[in-house]
């Protein structure tokens, strides 16, 4: 009988700090396979993530994308990932789509700021007050549990409502002195145009950029680039296809060498000194989806047993 795990199911038996191991364990097994695809009924898509990685199996993470269904009570995306196991591709699991994509991409940027960012980092921003950031709140807080969170948001007051639902957590209502304040910056906007600037930015700092998704999507400016150490969770998914990364290299503002390593480097993935300014960006991906359904489904075995 195939396992079906639920949001809610699921989430009882994972966290932050196991995920962000499981993910530095899964880019020490050979590199993963990955894939997309896409179907289109006018509006309406089909989206297909698939990724294999031998030593760990098989995802598929399906999302149906209906731009419509709010007009009509109804979330826009649905979707699930199918899990099969690597020894012979049984069936093992079906996940929710919404979970997997929660802890996957907020468990991305984790990873890298437990390596990357100040372990005494104790102001934290977020940059956005949509769901991606309260999932940020929620991941940062696991490993800097005493810092001060701090949100801003273009339209004031989403950040506020955000900080009506989170204890402690304060409204930046001018970016460029919150991030000059902050230790770490962490950006999910779906911005085309430059949010954060380079000139903003402060020694030992750390920025992690998740919004730009798309080739003309782009969350800070050349100055940036430039002025930090440039890490990613994985070439294959950021540097042709993100504008965060893709526009920049195009113009000459960088080169493919000054982006210094991704998570199949982990060991070159580190802060050299108190004064670096460190940047990584999260371009996701369905290796990584993978590596965290593995591990939701794991823990809720263990929790089984």
């Amino acid at each position: 009988m195939t396992t079906i795990i639920s949001f809610e199911e699921g989430e009882k038996n994972i966290n932050w700090i196991g995920l962000t191991d499981a993910l530095a364990a899964g880019h020490a097994l050979p590199k993963a396979e990955i894939s997309d695809s896409f179907l289109y009924r006018g509006k309406d898509t089909l989206l297909q993530r698939q990724a294999w990685i031998d030593g760990l199996g098989i995802a598929v993470k399906s999302a149906t994308i209906f731009p419509d269904n709010p007009s009509q009570d109804v979330p826009m995306i649905h979707g699930a990932v199918t899990l099969f196991d690597d020894a012979h591709g049984i069936l093992s699991a079906l996940i929710d789509f919404h979970l997997v994509t929660k802890w996957k991409t907020a468990g991305d940027s984790l990873l890298a700021a437990r390596r990357l960012a100040r372990p005494d980092s104790s102001k934290i921003l977020i940059v956005g007050a949509g769901t991606v950031g309260r999932n940020l709140h929620a991941a940062y807080s696991a490993v800097f549990p005493d810092a001060e969170f701090t949100v801003w948001n273009r339209t004031e007051a989403n950040a506020e409502k955000m900080a009506a639902e989170i204890d402690g957590l304060k409204v930046a209502t001018d970016l460029e002195q919150a991030v000059g304040e902050a230790d770490i910056v962490t950006s999910a906007t779906m911005s085309t145009e430059p949010t954060l600037r380079g000139d903003w930015l402060q020694p030992g700092q750390h920025i992690d950029l998740i919004g730009a998704y798309r080739p003309d999507m782009r969350e800070i400016d050349n100055a940036a680039l430039t002025r930090a150490s440039l890490f990613v969770d994985s070439y294959d998914t950021t540097l042709d296809h993100i504008g965060e990364l893709k526009i920049p290299l195009a113009e000459g503002v960088i080169t493919r060498k000054d982006v210094l390593a991704d998570y199949y480097s982990l060991d070159t993935f580190t802060r050299t000194s108190d004064d670096q300014i460190t940047l990584f960006k999260n371009g996701g991906g369905a290796h990584l989806d993978l590596m965290t359904s593995r591990y939701i489904l794991d823990q809720w075995q263990a929790a089984q047993s």
